[in-house]
């Protein structure tokens, strides 16, 4: 099983969004190779195509996809972690992809194996990445009894 990918629209600057991500995927074995897709100019339509096609474009082969969208399913950190348990013994390459500003083109929605939401609130797409590894990195504490995870807490 080669390492988790993450498929991005536009370029995580230094800042607080970056450091977070940084934080987390520096814990996860093996960390998330990340490509970035540059954000796209346009009407939203247009937007929304042109960085699916590259988002796409930069998908591995016959990789299971696991789009970031907010109308996915939003399971507790225990289902995430089984999910992903589930996702690597497919033995495809797992993709994440976070869209931009716009969203997600319906042709990168199609194409993917799930959608996984974090919940009914809308995040920055930037910020998504720093959620998202922190929560794989959640999964991966579950997974391996790592007291990180404190299933008493609410």
């Amino acid at each position: 099983m080669g390492p988790k990918r993450l498929l991005a629209v536009g370029r995580l600057k230094p800042g607080p969004e970056a450091d977070l991500f940084a934080l987390y995927n520096a814990r996860l074995r093996p960390p998330l190779a990340v490509t970035e897709v540059p954000e796209a100019r346009g009407s939203a339509a247009e937007v929304r195509r042109r960085e699916g096609a590259a988002l796409l474009a930069a998908l591995p082969d016959n990789a299971l996809l696991v789009a970031m969208d907010l109308g996915g399913q939003a399971p507790t950190s225990e289902a995430l972690a089984a999910q992903v348990t589930r996702w690597e013994e497919s033995g495809r390459p797992l993709a994440f992809v976070i869209g931009g500003a716009e969203g997600l083109d319906p042709a990168v929605l199609d194409r993917a194996t799930q959608r996984l939401s974090l919940g009914p609130l809308t995040w920055p797409h930037f910020l998504v990445r720093g959620l998202l590894a922190e929560q794989l990195y959640r999964a991966q504490a579950i997974r391996t009894g790592h007291p990180y995870h404190r299933a008493w807490r609410p």
